[in-house]
């Protein structure tokens, strides 16, 4: 029977922002290069909120190999018509765009059991806890790969699959090919 590779399950936000948080980008071409050849990933499912002004971006990581489910957002900023309005109250702190993304992610690492070896993980949510539970018991995780150190406590009990992107920040981050224009000093 052939080997039918690894497949990686993508919280993208997470990685995104978990990322950045730490104060780089993510060059997503070497990132998917990294699972195909260190990880043996031959399908990487990319979950994402949908947002109509990043289609083109959607289609960049298409093209980079990332098999793209799009996610309908919601707007957290929106007035909520049904009730009264505080008189006199601050006005909230301005709320995301929320994609909620971790049900599909669950769905499709489901749902394409049968055809992996093993899963890959790519988020630091504590929310996937049962999912890694139940990849485990069947003998299917591979790896939960964090943005960086500052997971959920929740999967410090799989400690043992943890990889930790930060620490391949030198080989995955993204570097603008720009000339940085040098100001003129007196």
């Amino acid at each position: 029977m052939k080997p039918k590779g690894n497949y990686a399950f993508i919280d993208s936000q997470n990685l995104n922002l978990g990322t950045q948080k730490m104060g780089w980008k993510m060059d997503w071409r070497k990132f998917r290069k990294l699972l195909q050849d260190k990880y043996g990933v031959t399908k990487a499912y990319m979950f994402i909120g949908h947002m109509p002004e990043f289609e083109d971006m959607y289609m960049q990581m298409h093209d980079l190999g990332f098999l793209v489910v799009l996610k309908p957002t919601q707007n957290l900023n929106k007035v909520n018509t049904d009730k009264p309005a505080d008189v006199g109250a601050e006005p909230e702190e301005k709320k995301p765009i929320k994609g909620n993304i971790d049900a599909d992610l669950v769905l499709w690492t489901m749902r394409e059991i049968a055809n992996y070896d093993k899963a890959i993980i790519v988020s630091g949510d504590g929310d996937f806890y049962g999912l890694i539970e139940y990849l485990i018991e069947q003998n299917k995780l591979l790896h939960i790969m964090t943005p960086n150190w500052q997971y959920s406590n929740l999967l410090k009990a799989f400690e043992n699959y943890i990889v930790r992107i930060d620490q391949m920040r030198r080989e995955l981050a993204y570097f603008s090919h720009k000339k940085k224009v040098q100001k003129n000093k007196p």
